[in-house]
């Protein structure tokens, strides 16, 4: 058992701090394939990832292995470490700190790394092909994805031609805002951006693509009991949080789900991806960083958290939405000059809002 975690968790890391550090926040989840033809069910995996790891492959081949399954002594290695790092938690004091400087510490940590620390999200548009714009030429409601593929038969939040608004909650410095507007050229879409530090949308609105009559970006506290926002309730067709929600004390995540709920308009939709159970992330924090069960403080003083498929359709369906996708993404990342293997989990969800009778 101790060999196999090893496998799992150990080996898996850099000793190079700013790495470690890298590796616990950003997903990294780029992917293959480029075109679907139909939407998927709630609970399959879609066919965006296209490079499955057989008993005969190198497993240093390539650089990624989609939908990797564990075996049971895999998972109950895991099993074991989280209850290894979750056996000494945050003393509450630290816990009662950390909660008074949340906003500082992103705040700093927007004014070291800037606009350089993630990557602009460009596989957006394979895993939510509902941020993409409208053919229109098309008869059949269809999106048009960056690389040229299609996708047929996405339910529509908002018909063709008429005003669009997409929301993101934690926002950052812009990685997912500017590849909607760089690639959406549609004059009726309006991008809200939103986020807890106010270092994060200053530099994003000094980004030279930042157009205020396309996106508005503030600040906002996503846990505030009342939201100020720049838009009406029942009006937004799509609110996004990509590793987000993670950040957020579990104890405040089902008001931030009543509150999407609220803005949403009927037939709206949220598209959420985030840190899955036994994640690489998880299983290496060590005993003494546990606030409370699957939630973690990193060493800059911002948190995370590790959800399952039913943590989030218990938060969202709880908030009155329905179930179109929840989908755990397993993935073996490697790193083939160091010989290290990286086991990512992540989840994937989209849930409507009903439409008004």
């Amino acid at each position: 058992m101790a060999s196999r975690l090893n496998d799992i968790q150990l080996n898996v890391y850099s000793n190079n701090s700013k790495l470690e550090t890298k590796t616990q926040m950003q997903a990294g989840s780029e992917t293959t394939g480029s075109t679907v033809q139909e939407c998927e069910s709630a609970s399959v995996r879609p066919r965006f990832g296209n490079r499955f790891l057989s008993a005969d492959d190198d497993v240093f081949q390539h650089n990624a292995w989609d939908n990797i399954q564990w075996d049971e002594e895999q998972e109950q290695a895991a099993l074991e470490g989280v209850k290894k790092n979750s056996s000494v938690k945050l003393p509450g004091t630290e816990v009662d700190r950390l909660a008074m400087e949340a906003d500082k510490n992103w705040d700093r940590f927007y004014g070291i790394h800037q606009n350089r620390f993630f990557k602009d999200r460009h596989w957006l548009f394979t895993e939510f092909p509902e941020l993409a714009p409208f053919k229109n030429t098309s008869d059949v409601p269809e999106r048009v994805l960056p690389d040229g593929g299609t996708v047929r038969h996405v339910d529509a939040t908002s018909v063709a031609n008429q005003p669009r608004t997409i929301f993101e909650i934690g926002c950052g410095v812009g990685n997912t805002v500017f590849p909607i507007l760089k690639y959406s050229h549609e004059d009726n879409l309006m991008v809200y951006a939103s986020d807890f530090s106010q270092q994060a949308i200053d530099i994003l609105r000094q980004n030279p693509e930042y157009d205020p009559q396309r996106c508005q970006a503030f600040v906002l506290d996503a846990t505030a009991e009342n939201w100020e926002v720049p838009f009406a309730e029942n009006s937004i067709d799509i609110v996004v949080l990509i590793f987000v929600l993670s950040a957020i004390d579990p104890d405040r995540m089902q008001h931030i789900a009543n509150q999407i709920a609220r803005y949403l308009k009927p037939g709206g939709l949220v598209l959420l991806r985030d840190y899955g159970r036994y994640d690489l992330a998880q299983l290496r924090f060590k005993p003494g960083k546990c606030v409370k069960d699957n939630f973690y403080v990193r060493g800059d003083g911002t948190l995370v958290y590790f959800f399952t498929q039913e943590d989030l359709r218990k938060l969202f369906v709880e908030a009155g939405l329905i179930e179109e996708q929840n989908i755990v993404d397993r993935r073996l990342q490697v790193n083939r000059g160091k010989m290290i293997k990286m086991y990512r989990v992540w989840v994937q969800v989209k849930f409507r809002k009903p439409c008004a009778d």
